[in-house]
């Protein structure tokens, strides 16, 4: 049995676990103490291209053009960049045990890897219609998102069933994405999701009614408050229709599953505290473990903002949140302290010509501002959440950068407010006053 021991062990290949070896690096990490141990076959990337320029029809993005840090600006990790840092990228690697006792890792091969420090940067996979036994759902072209893999086989499908049927089911951040995606390869899309309006964790009923005009004239169909409940495939195995609860039947080509993931946490059952779905960790990702951190999707940590104990999906804390895990690493080592976490939630997406940001917290009264008439040339308009008499969250569509650091401000020092008329009539012009 092949056994190899690092000081430094990051298990995960995704977005936080490339933002992690990059703050190692700068924290003056040595050759031959870190590896980063992936199942998948490249070096972490961006995978919010996945679902946007990757499927475009025209200027497509490709690796090695999205390595990670380009995300946020900064230098692109090549796999050569971890060989010339002295950093042992191990890909094609699947970690089937973890046994935190002893401080050992053991892939589907049968290798060992040993470490002194773990950072565990599993992420999160998607939930499969298989999971729930959906009749027909292991039909051929029923697709899914979250790997370079996944968004491999969805460019096939659109090439192959050119002018086609698409049903995307979930009407979240991969449903709007990828339906506006496949609208613009041609593709006949219609959407499905069983709640009263689409991406419902975030939107509004006024923000979302925006969306779906907008959508509507895009030529995707809209259908609500039904579920996909079984699918049809041809002699071919191929899906060639979706049955709904509501008893309609759409015809399809490729179906579309986006309805949510679960953060990657099995390897670790029963060896660490978890809370809210994920691995708990303190303000700086330690969990209750020595030695062993968890950053990015998996870890429950605590939001110095709103005083509570949160888990966030999203790139910008998968990034954030691992160069804060290494910087708390490398400080302790050296008998420093660093400030706590204290994240400010951000999510943003775009889709054909939109592009929203939203900042804080999306709970309590809410006001629409601006222009979100589907039909205005321009549609630039927000939303203000107010909670206690002061504004926690705010959102934002096609704003420009300016503007979007200044709803991002107001989310952050949630200033008062008495009227929410007067917030409605001034909507922006509040932002940039603080």
């Amino acid at each position: 049995m092949v056994e190899k021991s690092f000081k430094y062990v990051i298990v995960g290949g995704g977005v936080s676990a490339g933002y992690a070896a990059r703050e190692f690096e700068k924290q003056g990490v040595k050759p031959g103490e870190l590896a980063v141990i992936s199942k998948e076959a490249v070096a972490p990337y961006e995978r919010p291209a996945l679902s946007k320029a990757y499927l475009f029809p025209q200027g497509t993005a490709r690796l090695p053009g999205f390595h990670v840090c380009v995300g946020s600006g900064g230098e692109r990790l090549l796999p050569e960049w971890y060989k010339e840092k002295g950093i042992e990228l191990i890909l094609n690697t699947e970690i089937v045990k973890a046994d935190l006792a002893s401080k050992s890792l053991v892939s589907a091969a049968g290798e060992v890897f040993k470490y002194q420090i773990l950072v565990i940067a599993t992420g999160s996979t998607v939930i499969r219609l298989t999971d729930f036994g959906v009749q027909g759902a292991e039909a051929k072209n029923i697709l899914y998102l979250r790997e370079i893999d996944d968004a491999d086989k969805l460019v096939e499908a659109i090439k192959a069933k050119k002018n086609g049927k698409a049903v995307i089911v979930g009407g979240g951040y991969i449903g709007l994405e990828l339906s506006a995606a496949l609208r613009m390869n041609d593709i006949d899309v219609s959407m499905v999701y069983p709640e009263p309006w689409c991406m419902p964790r975030l939107f509004t009923a006024g923000i979302a009614a925006f969306y779906e005009g907008y959508y509507a004239n895009k030529g995707v169909k809209i259908i609500k408050g039904t579920v996909a409940v079984g699918f049809t495939a041809d002699a071919n195995g191929e899906v060639k229709e979706v049955k709904l609860k509501d008893g309609r039947v759409l015809e399809a080509d490729i179906v579309v599953v986006g309805v949510g993931g679960r953060p990657l946490t099995s390897l670790f059952k029963g060896q660490v505290e978890e809370e809210k779905g994920g691995i708990k960790t303190d303000e700086f990702f330690k969990t209750s473990v020595p030695d062993v951190y968890a950053v990015g999707d998996v870890a429950t940590f605590p939001m110095k903002l709103y005083n509570e104990i949160r888990r966030v999906e999203h790139v910008d804390h998968a990034r954030k949140s691992a160069e804060h895990a290494v910087k708390a690493i490398k400080a302790s080592e050296q008998g420093k302290t660093i400030d706590a976490y204290d994240y400010l939630p951000f999510f943003y997406s775009r889709s054909f010509d939109l592009s929203w940001q939203f900042y804080g917290d999306n709970v309590g009264d809410t006001v629409l501002f601006g222009d979100s008439d589907v039909t205005s040339p321009t549609h630039k308009f927000g939303s203000y959440w107010i909670k206690d008499g002061k504004v926690i969250g705010a959102f934002l569509e096609s704003g420009t950068p300016e503007e979007n650091k200044a709803i991002a401000k107001v989310a952050r020092v949630q200033p008062p407010v008495d009227n929410l008329d007067l917030l409605t009539k001034e909507g922006l012009a509040f932002a940039s006053k603080i």
